[in-house]
């Protein structure tokens, strides 16, 4: 996941204002909060709501979501695992800065790989990086299946489509499980702020 610079003649410049400084502007952390699972799992819904919140709260947001992504910042890339790996790296970039910026970014991807979530995890502080697991099963999504997408995999009109002819690896220990099956997505949003303020990256007094 690491990519070495082509150049020599660059150097890194040092800002004079701080992601701390960003960050006491703004009244909060900043934070990755990285929604994972299956299409159709509830990912970009969850992370929409959760922002909304924020928002309401006076928190600095911003959601990236997968398909937005795809029509600009990875519009070259198809879906092979090397194309979706580059994907989560540039995401991971993109998310990198947001979180210097002193921004709550919140990313919906399904990123079925372990090692991508784990190479973006790497890039920031450990504790600014929250894997948040939207847990739902195949059965489940094929059933809601709102874009239409595994209807069109089971015919073969789709490649290398998650869970049904690409492989989707759960995370082993996400910082948090949401079970988007079965809760509603005010239940989910409030585990996902429960979280937030159990370690301090919101404040009830906001």
């Amino acid at each position: 996941m690491i990519i070495k610079n082509k150049s020599s003649d660059i150097t890194w410049h040092r800002p004079i204002i701080s992601r701390e400084d960003r960050q006491q502007v703004n009244g909060h952390r900043s934070a990755i909060l990285w929604f994972t699972g299956l299409s159709g799992a509830g990912k970009s819904t969850l992370a929409h709501a959760v922002e909304e919140r924020l928002h309401r709260m006076g928190c600095s947001t911003y959601v990236l979501d997968g398909d937005n992504v795809r029509h600009g910042l990875c519009a070259d890339l198809g879906f092979t695992s090397d194309n979706r790996t580059e994907n989560i790296r540039r995401v991971g970039e993109v998310a990198k800065l947001m979180i210097d910026a002193g921004l709550f970014t919140l990313t919906a991807f399904i990123s079925p790989f372990r090692s991508d979530r784990e190479g973006v995890r790497g890039m920031v502080m450990p504790h600014e990086f929250i894997e948040i697991y939207c847990q739902c099963g195949v059965d489940v999504c094929e059933a809601r299946d709102v874009k239409g997408l595994y209807k069109r995999a089971r015919i073969g009109e789709i490649k290398n489509f998650t869970g049904i002819s690409s492989p989707y690896e759960a995370p082993f220990k996400p910082e948090l499980v949401v079970n988007t099956a079965d809760q509603t997505i005010d239940a989910c949003v409030d585990q996902v702020f429960t979280y937030l303020l159990d370690h301090d990256l919101v404040s009830s007094k906001r």
